[in-house]
């Protein structure tokens, strides 16, 4: 048997690939869109993609089910529980709790965790050419390494109310009834790591084992307890913001994601064509270099998406296919660069990519207005707007800021002043960059704190200690 682990950086996602080395076949988990890495992997170890499943509706990214389906001919299983309001779409061979795809000597066993969603599945995988007991779990958003899925994004992506309550208590009826009652020697490999937003408290590590969470995870003691409350106020307890393109996320893996087909490459474009094409707004700029860069001097009502960083991510935040309809021009050092930033967008749907430049000469430009930390009690701005997560604003703030996740920002544009100047920051000014570039676009008067909260605390500390003396 065959199980390789795909990771994505960008979303803190893994995919899983198992196959049968006796009959060459195999199944993909939780795949994304741009499906060339299952498809070389696969080659590279002479097997067949015959199977693609995923362990629930997915929020944080456009799953690759049906892509990888109609490339590869491959069947498709999806869940089956959960409720009328939980059901998929578009076709494919519902599983319910026990069903079981088959892969030469592999058995994959469907097991209904709900919690995270009411449709999770997690799979046991039995290598039937050495036991016949499972081995290993791939556990999906159900149980990471140290932490669980959030049951929460119901309410706070999805338009659910109140839904985090019942949630909490079905993730504890889940590591009851299903994963405490598995042997400690189970491989668990979890569909996300740190960085995601799925949890509060995810670890690093790629994998664990059902014994190691069992003595050593922040939930374990409650199960031993089985104290349901305790588990649900500490698991609900500082929940980091969700990011509002997963509302569309849900809508469109439910329904089933758009199958792109074969992408012929990128081309460059003809500079007095992009130029038209903005004084027109007809096309949407986006500039991938860093924040710095991006501060000397940009394209006029650009968007800030930088290329080292969470493409995905950032392009969800600002970018929203169902309202913004024009194609996108790349700024990228050339068609490697170009294509590589597609391939992260349309992860979360954005398809829509005319083409690349790589250089500004000849389009509009303008540079985005900084403001350093010492020049900020005189400025008088109408709010200075934190970007970062609650939980980071909670731990400190510049006094009189007004938080508002910049993966939210654009989505409650209500909560903005009209007129005035507004000072935006987060802790580096990356974040920053990204949702300023977004506001500036919608016609906001932004200025960005220069070097954002780590400058502003290095500046009140630097006076601290010149008062001092």
């Amino acid at each position: 048997m065959l199980i390789e682990r795909i990771y994505d950086e960008d979303l803190a996602q893994a995919s899983y690939l198992i196959g049968c080395q006796a009959n060459g076949t195999a199944v993909v988990v939780d795949g994304r869109r741009d499906i060339a890495v299952y498809q070389d992997l696969a080659a590279k170890n002479n097997m067949r993609i015959v199977a693609v499943t995923e362990t629930h509706i997915h929020a944080d990214y456009l799953s690759g089910t049906r892509e990888l389906a109609a490339a590869t001919g491959a069947a498709i299983y999806v869940s089956g529980e959960g409720g009328p309001d939980w059901q998929y779409a578009f076709e494919g061979t519902r599983l319910v709790d026990g069903d079981t795809i088959t892969v030469g000597n592999i058995s994959i066993r469907a097991l209904h965790t709900p919690g995270h969603t009411p449709e999770h599945l997690s799979f046991l995988v039995i290598d039937g050419a050495f036991s016949d007991q499972p081995g290993y779990l791939l556990s999906g958003d159900f149980v990471f390494s140290g932490d669980l899925g959030r049951p929460d994004l119901l309410d706070e992506a999805a338009g659910g109310v109140d839904t985090r309550f019942e949630g909490a208590k079905q993730l504890f009826r889940s590591l009851q009834e299903k994963f405490l009652t598995l042997p400690d020697y189970v491989q668990v490999h979890p569909a996300h790591g740190a960085g995601s937003a799925c949890g509060k408290a995810l670890g690093a590590i790629p994998s664990s084992t059902v014994g190691y969470e069992r003595l050593y995870s922040w939930w374990g003691p409650y199960l031993a307890a089985n104290d349901e409350q305790g588990f649900i106020d500490e698991l609900l307890d500082g929940q980091p913001d969700a990011h509002a393109y997963f509302g569309r996320m849900k809508r469109e893996n439910r329904d089933g994601p758009a199958i792109m087909g074969e992408r012929a490459p990128l081309t460059e474009l003809d500079t007095d064509r992009v130029a038209a094409g903005l004084a027109a707004d007809t096309l949407t700029f986006i500039d991938a270099r860093t924040a710095d860069q991006v501060h000397t001097g940009t394209v006029q009502r650009s968007l800030n998406i930088p290329a080292n960083a969470a493409i995905a991510t950032y392009g969800a935040w600002v970018v929203n296919p169902e309202t913004d309809t024009n194609p996108l021009v790349l700024l990228a050092s050339g068609q490697d660069q170009a294509q590589q930033i597609r391939d992260h967008l349309v992860r979360v749907g954005i398809d829509d990519i005319a083409g690349y430049v790589t250089s500004l000469h000849g389009l509009p430009l303008t540079t985005p207005t900084l403001i350093r930390p010492a020049d900020l009690a005189d400025a008088d701005p109408a709010m200075i707007l934190d970007v970062r997560n609650r939980t980071e604003h909670t731990t400190g703030h510049i006094p009189g800021a007004h938080q508002l996740n910049g993966g939210r920002v654009m989505w409650h544009l209500d909560e903005l002043p009209t007129t005035g100047t507004i000072v935006t920051y987060c802790q580096s000014g990356l974040r920053n960059s990204v949702a300023a570039s977004a506001l500036r676009r919608a016609g906001y008067d932004i200025a960005e704190l220069d070097g954002s909260y780590n400058a502003w605390t290095a500046s009140q500390q630097a006076r601290e200690i010149t008062a001092a003396r």
